[in-house]
């Protein structure tokens, strides 16, 4: 069985020495032997596993891709694969609601949900619903000035209206990008004043950057297999 030095390892993913003990110290990768001189002797398997670490981390990030590596070391591949598969529809779901707020950025005619009645006054559980965005959610987004719903001023309600709609499907695209508070304020309240075009340009852009993430989670998804087989654990030949 051939070894490796840390330092071949850490030149082949282009990491340091120290972030494989790292990952070692989170318990999802083997405890390699040591040499006669105290050195770690890792093997093929703990590439295969410092590989697979490397690749899901962006896809994954760390939290799911530490979790599928425990249930792989427990020779609990399913459970991985499951873990995966479930990651990759909330991806899907991602894509489905930024494909349909970019549409209604580029057309602002159509209606917010077409199997639902056009409403120009609507309820906090209404939008909800159309949304598919949580009550809890649309207020805490207004309290953080990125929603202004007029209030009805005989029952105090929230009243929501199809600008308020795009906003929030705006709001939830661009939740897991990386902008500022102030930034997306600016993008948000450009909806309510019909200068959209930058509220498209960033919309297209979450898009492209659920696209990438798409591609991440696929290569991570072949690293797991690439393992699974290191280890046997995909010998079944029902499987191939």
């Amino acid at each position: 069985m051939r070894h490796y030095k840390p330092i071949e390892i850490a030149r082949q993913l282009h990491i340091s020495t120290s972030a494989l003990r790292h990952y070692e110290s989170w318990g999802v990768v083997p405890i390699p032997e040591r040499g006669a001189n105290g050195y770690r002797l890792y093997t093929d398997v703990h590439l295969a596993y410092f590989r697979c670490l490397r690749a899901m981390f962006p896809g994954f990030g760390v939290s799911v891709t530490c979790t599928a590596l425990r249930h792989v070391q427990n020779g609990d591949m399913d459970a991985a694969l499951w873990l995966v598969n479930k990651e990759q529809a909330v991806l899907q779901q991602e894509k489905t609601a930024a494909d349909h707020t970019l549409e209604l950025l580029r057309n602002p005619d159509l209606p917010v949900a077409p199997s639902k009645k056009q409403k120009n006054r609507m309820t906090i559980g209404e939008v909800a619903d159309i949304t598919g965005v949580q009550t809890s959610a649309i207020r805490h987004w207004e309290k953080e000035g990125l929603l202004a719903p007029e209030r009805d001023p005989e029952n105090g309600y929230r009243i929501f209206t199809p600008v308020h709609v795009r906003q929030i499907l705006l709001i939830r695209t661009l939740r897991r990008t990386v902008y500022f508070l102030d930034q997306m304020k600016e993008i948000v309240h450009a909806v309510e004043h019909h200068s959209i075009e930058k509220a498209k340009k960033v919309a297209e852009d979450a898009l492209l950057s659920i696209h990438r993430r798409n591609r991440r989670q696929f290569y991570g998804a072949y690293q797991l297999v690439e393992l699974c087989k290191v280890l046997g654990l995909m010998d079944d030949p029902s499987i191939c």
